[in-house]
């Protein structure tokens, strides 16, 4: 099956959302839609960017479950710079548009 990420740059957060509960809640939301195979937060330029790694069956879903993920986080916090990839070997590569 094949694997996919989605990536966002994390600002400031929404009311009533807590820093240390803005990855997990996105991962427990992702995994009622697809299998997650991991998450992350990492900083990059001084910047927090929120990765969460899932299996789709196909490009269709995963750009659902990718999209509706995204919209989960920007629900919690501002972000930005938001990518949806397809790993293929050691390379991940742009999913594109329906």
């Amino acid at each position: 099956m094949p694997s996919y990420r989605v990536r966002a740059f994390v600002g400031l957060l929404r009311p009533g959302t807590a820093a240390p509960d803005l990855l997990p809640d996105a991962v427990a939301f992702a995994r009622t839609l697809v299998v997650v195979e991991a998450s992350d937060v990492e900083v990059v330029r001084g910047r927090a960017r929120v990765t969460v790694r899932y299996q789709a069956d196909d490009d269709a879903h995963a750009r659902r479950a990718g999209w509706a993920v995204l919209h989960h986080l920007d629900e919690r916090a501002e972000i930005e710079g938001r990518t949806l990839t397809r790993r293929f070997g050691a390379r991940w590569y742009p999913v594109r548009p329906a």
